[in-house]
């Protein structure tokens, strides 16, 4: 199921624009861009799509959180002779943007940290402390000019 500007106005409490008009093209845009940066993220980590509610309640959510929050205006100061009043706003990044917690929700994160560090391992002859085996591109054990383990303190007996 696919979002629609109609179901927008529900979490508003607004009545729904008319269909064709600038404010229902308006919105369906923002949940063409919402669904694009869906797209995106699944594309780039090679993952599973989401579920059709769970990446419904994203798009829908984004889109509502744009409309009520599009600018990234946050303090307005008003200045008459000697007297001043400011009003602070909570502020939108000017764009559609999916945080962090639908990320999650859809299973779109990011991987954490520069590097990890494959604990269970994976069958390798490479010593648990092997560049290779922590990320680098180049072997430091041996193992691959000599099949085995003969730097870093490796050897026949290592159990590897």
């Amino acid at each position: 199921m696919a979002i629609t500007p109609a179901e927008i106005a529900v979490p508003l409490g607004v009545d729904a624009p008319e269909q064709d008009s600038i404010q229902w093209q308006q919105w369906a845009l923002w949940i063409s861009d919402a669904e694009m940066l869906i797209d995106a993220r699944i594309e780039k980590l090679d993952a599973d799509e989401p579920g059709d509610a769970k990446r419904d309640y994203v798009v829908r959510e984004a889109v509502v959180s744009h409309i009520n929050k599009p600018d990234d205006a946050t303090q307005v100061t008003v200045s008459v002779d000697d007297g001043q009043t400011s009003k602070s706003y909570r502020s939108g990044k000017g764009r559609v943007t999916i945080i962090d917690e639908w990320w999650a929700l859809l299973g779109l994160t990011e991987p954490d940290g520069a590097f990890s560090i494959d604990r269970v391992g994976f069958g390798s002859r490479h010593v648990p402390w092997c560049s290779l085996r922590m990320g680098a591109s180049y072997c430091s054990c041996g193992v691959d000019i000599a099949g085995k383990p003969i730097y870093e303190g490796g050897s026949d007996d290592a159990g590897l």
